[in-house]
């Protein structure tokens, strides 16, 4: 998909579908609404007159062949009440038009939604308008039969701007927004293939393309250099399966070589049964999207090699399948991870944790400014938050803010949950270390607790993505959640 911005006046922009945006207390065109009213003639100021036709939020009026225009089709989309509406409201609508503009066969889109006012700038507009335009316009139909392989696409979306200039905040912001987008797509084409295409090797694979791609470093480890290397935790989870584990390493160097880099962790288990501790069967399909966290490091690194961020980042994915067998790890049994520490696994379905800990472990190596791990980890996530906000957990007050920070620029929002050293006790184990589980109790938080025993020293934090990463329903599919909280994170610490 191509992005632009268009700087022309609405009747003169030659485009498939051209979006508008009217509020239900408007009386009269104002803007580029006026600008266009005048070359219809006066049609919008009609249509805002008449009876029944109220525009409220999502109501879509669509104008065909409307002469005065060059547009083929003009979409004029309701946004409810002009004193409500919010950022929200406002990518709703981007969402809404984008795809009743798809399913009017538009190959190029127009969209002056940029121009309204909003409590945001129009930079932040031009970003958000964009990465709701890539989400609306988001397709994996790879295995789908023929017919839909000739669909018609969208190729090509110009934004409204009131700035010229090459490099204005809203040209920076239409890059970093593609930059963004580009990440999410990448990071939802792999959660979104079925677990037995995307196995640990898959994933490798996708990772060393971006070498090629994106000028990334990119290394990978077999399983003979993550028993060397001690990574007991790791291993244990992949010995009931067949597909071979992955330890993914990329690696965005920053002008500055010298410079502590951050460190990106993402959980890779690219299919999750629960191991011995066997799931139920109902959804259980949708443990394909285990992987998400490292399918999201993957994008965010993606993203900032797009954007040559001077900051320097590293990528680490330990990517497992999580299966029963002959071989598979059990509840009881005892195993040590890469920084000596001893952990019984009482849980064989808290897995996440056990390959995140070895790379968390492995994490200290770069000396790192910053450590942040990324885990689709508990369904404890989705009953405290359910599937709006990220869980969050942090070890450092100010890490943790420049992450919430982040969340709310992007519009991609986490929420913070305590880590007090009370909830470690649950963690006790009489024959080890320490326990993989914690009881029901506070799940998320003693999952968290769990991962802080190997984060002494760093500061640290957590995301937990299970309520976030992917869609169940009608809309089923990866999200693409959290690269962009990630990207704006790496963005706003550049240097």
């Amino acid at each position: 998909m191509r992005y632009k911005l268009s700087f022309l006046s609405p009747a003169r922009q030659h485009c498939h579908t051209l979006i508008l945006g009217l509020y239900s207390d408007q009386r009269k065109p104002t803007g580029p609404s006026a600008e266009l009213d005048a070359a219809l003639g006066g049609l919008i100021a009609t249509l805002l007159g008449k009876k029944g036709l109220d525009f409220h939020e999502g109501q879509l009026v669509p104008l065909h062949e409307p002469r005065g225009t060059a547009a083929k089709v003009v979409l004029l989309i309701g946004l409810g009440e002009s004193a409500s509406f919010s950022p929200a409201a406002f990518q709703r609508a981007v969402t809404a038009a984008t795809r009743a503009a798809m399913e009017h066969g538009a190959t190029q889109i127009c969209n002056y939604l940029t121009t309204l006012e909003t409590p945001k700038d129009a930079a932040h507009r031009i970003k958000q308008a964009l990465l709701a335009t890539a989400d609306a316009a988001y397709r994996f139909d790879h295995y789908k039969g023929t017919p839909k392989k000739h669909a018609t696409r969208l190729g090509q979306v110009h934004f409204a701007s009131a700035r010229r200039g090459r490099n204005t905040a809203e040209q920076r912001a239409l890059r970093e927004a593609e930059a963004t987008a580009e990440g999410m797509q990448l990071a939802r084409d792999l959660a979104n293939q079925p677990p037995n295409v995307c196995t640990p090797a898959y994933l490798a694979r996708a990772a060393l393309r971006l070498r090629a791609s994106h000028g990334l470093k990119v290394r990978v480890l077999e399983r003979a250099a993550m028993r060397k290397l001690g990574m007991g935790a790791l291993l244990a989870v992949a010995q009931g399966s067949r597909q071979t584990p992955r330890f993914i390493i990329l690696e965005h160097r920053g002008v500055k070589g010298s410079q502590a880099p951050i460190v990106l962790v993402g959980k890779g288990v690219t299919f999750d049964t629960g191991g011995i501790s066997l799931k139920p069967a109902a959804a259980m399909d949708e443990m394909k999207y285990d992987m998400c966290g490292g399918a999201s490091v993957l994008g965010a690194l993606a993203a900032a090699a797009r954007l040559e961020l001077p900051r320097s980042v590293v990528g680490l994915v330990p990517a497992v399948e999580n299966m029963p067998g002959g071989g598979a790890a059990r509840p009881g049994d005892i195993v040590t991870n890469m920084a000596g520490k001893s952990i019984e696994i009482l849980n064989t379905d808290a897995e996440g944790r056990l390959i995140l800990c070895d790379a968390l472990s492995y994490a200290r190596r770069y000396k790192p400014s910053r450590i942040v791990d990324v885990a689709t980890l508990t369904g404890a996530c989705v009953v405290a938050l359910g599937h709006h906000a990220t869980g969050l957990l942090s070890n450092a007050d100010n890490l943790a803010e420049e992450l919430l920070e982040a969340g709310a620029q992007s519009g991609d929002r986490a929420w913070r949950l305590p880590l007090w050293e009370e909830y470690q006790s649950q963690l006790r184990s009489p024959f080890a270390d320490i326990a993989n589980i914690g009881g029901r109790a506070a799940g998320t938080i003693t999952a968290a607790c769990f991962l802080s025993r190997f984060t002494k020293g760093q500061k640290w934090a957590h995301l937990d993505i299970a309520g976030t990463a992917w869609h169940s329903g009608k809309r089923k599919g990866a999200s693409g959640r959290p690269v962009p909280l990630l990207t704006q994170f790496l963005l706003n610490t550049r240097s």
